[in-house]
């Protein structure tokens, strides 16, 4: 039996992924539908981005988010043993420009792969690199809104599987599953909203349609959220630090200056001027100079993301966003968090204050003193910034304490089913 190595690139977009329906011109499963796929012969990373730029184009609006383990799927008939090596990108068009060997292409739910004919193992290879409880509790380049989506993507594929191979929707798993995504950030409180709304809309048990539709509103809460923080900011030059997917949406639509924090530990502020150069006037700027640049620069607005919303108005966001926001206020510059209302929390507390379940989260001290001195390290990754020092902006434009609050209330009532 010959061993053959392959590779399989699924793109996805939002939360579909792309599927390639294979035509004549390919020597193997001829009408049946795959990923972005290719011989590996040679390292399966760089022959997976040209096989992106072969199939379809979008090699310039691709990002690797991981690479899967192999696997290996036998094809009796072929007598083949296919070594297959998938990948995963985040995709950030739709607009695919295909070659002769696909006759059409889909951007569907991946879990669309269970019902169609498909090359052997794609299921498998997809599972390979689908989100995880583990990569959510790892993912440390992401905000709380795109990892809530992927949490949501967890459910609905453990979801579909499930109904696929039982026929049945298997409640008592599925709910631990729940569980165990809804405590996996818990600095992240729009993780905990959305499982706890997805669990307490679902009829009997968790399904596959369920989740599909929860993670459909997500996605338009936070472009609404972004196009109603666009629409308070119009001209203005902003600044912002950290990396926020509904800050990103919000910042496209803008045409003043923008000034991007480079957020150490982590400096994931730098991936984000650089993909904003293109099309926006953007400084980089050290964390260490936001002061100096909110007293000295031409800055408008302070404009950030919230990974979680207290019930008093109060926001946690990556660590740096209180001082800025303390500076702001003292400079007469307005601060806005820009987030869809899920991220409200149901409680006011912080950490151990008062009992909260909220988590700082502390970083390794290796990110900031790798030496042998007796130093102990102080670096979370969050920080808290008071209510009265930021406007929060949702879905529904700027939210009062009051506002907050009612909101609140209601995702106490979607964390009723956790007491059951």
């Amino acid at each position: 039996m010959d061993e053959t190595h392959v590779v399989t690139c699924f793109l996805r977009n939002r939360a579909s992924v792309l599927l390639l329906r294979r035509s004549e011109a390919v020597g193997t499963y001829t009408g049946l539908w795959g990923g972005v796929a290719g011989y590996a012969e040679g390292a399966p990373d760089e022959l997976a981005r040209q096989e992106i730029a072969e199939e379809t184009g979008l090699e310039e609006n691709v990002t690797l988010v991981r690479a899967g383990d192999p696997l290996s799927v036998v094809d009796a008939d072929l007598s083949t043993e296919w070594i297959v090596h998938p990948s995963l990108f985040d995709c950030d068009s739709r607009v695919v420009e295909t070659n002769e060997e696909t006759t059409e292409y889909e951007w569907v739910s991946p879990t669309e792969i269970l019902h169609r004919e498909t090359v052997p193992g794609l299921w498998m290879a997809y599972e390979r690199i689908a989100p995880s409880v583990e990569t959510i509790a790892d993912d440390r380049n992401h905000g709380s809104d795109y990892l809530s989506i992927r949490a949501l993507e967890v459910l609905r594929d453990r979801a579909a599987s499930r109904e696929h191979e039982h026929g049945n929707k298997d409640r008592e798993s599925l709910t631990a599953l729940a569980r165990r995504l809804r405590d996996t950030r818990l600095s992240m409180t729009v993780i905990e909203n959305r499982i706890n709304r997805l669990v307490s809309e679902a009829d009997e048990t968790v399904s596959s349609t369920t989740a599909t539709r929860v993670i459909d509103r997500a996605l338009t809460r936070g472009d609404a959220a972004a196009a109603a923080a666009a629409d308070r900011l119009t001209d203005a030059s902003v600044l912002t630090l950290s990396r926020s997917g509904t800050v990103r949406k919000t910042l496209e639509r803008l045409d003043g200056e923008v000034f991007i924090a480079e957020s150490r530990p982590g400096g994931e502020g730098i991936p984000v001027a650089e993909s904003l150069a293109e099309t926006t006037d953007v400084t980089l700027l050290p964390d260490s100079t936001i002061t100096h640049a909110l007293s000295t620069a031409s800055v408008d607005a302070v404009l950030v993301g919230a990974d979680t919303v207290l019930a008093d108005g109060s926001v946690v966001n990556k660590v740096g966003t209180r001082g800025t926001a303390l500076a702001a206020t003292y400079e007469d510059v307005p601060v806005y968090a820009v987030t869809a209302a899920d991220t409200i929390a149901n409680d006011t507390g912080v950490n151990s204050v008062n009992g909260s379940r909220i988590d700082l989260e502390p970083n390794e001290p290796s990110a900031v003193y790798d030496g042998n001195a007796d130093i102990d390290v102080l670096a979370p990754t969050f920080d808290v910034t008071p209510a009265d020092c930021v406007t929060v902006i949702t879905e529904d434009g700027p939210q009062s304490a009051t506002d907050i609050e009612r909101i609140a209330d209601r995702h106490r009532e979607y964390a009723e089913w956790s007491e059951e």
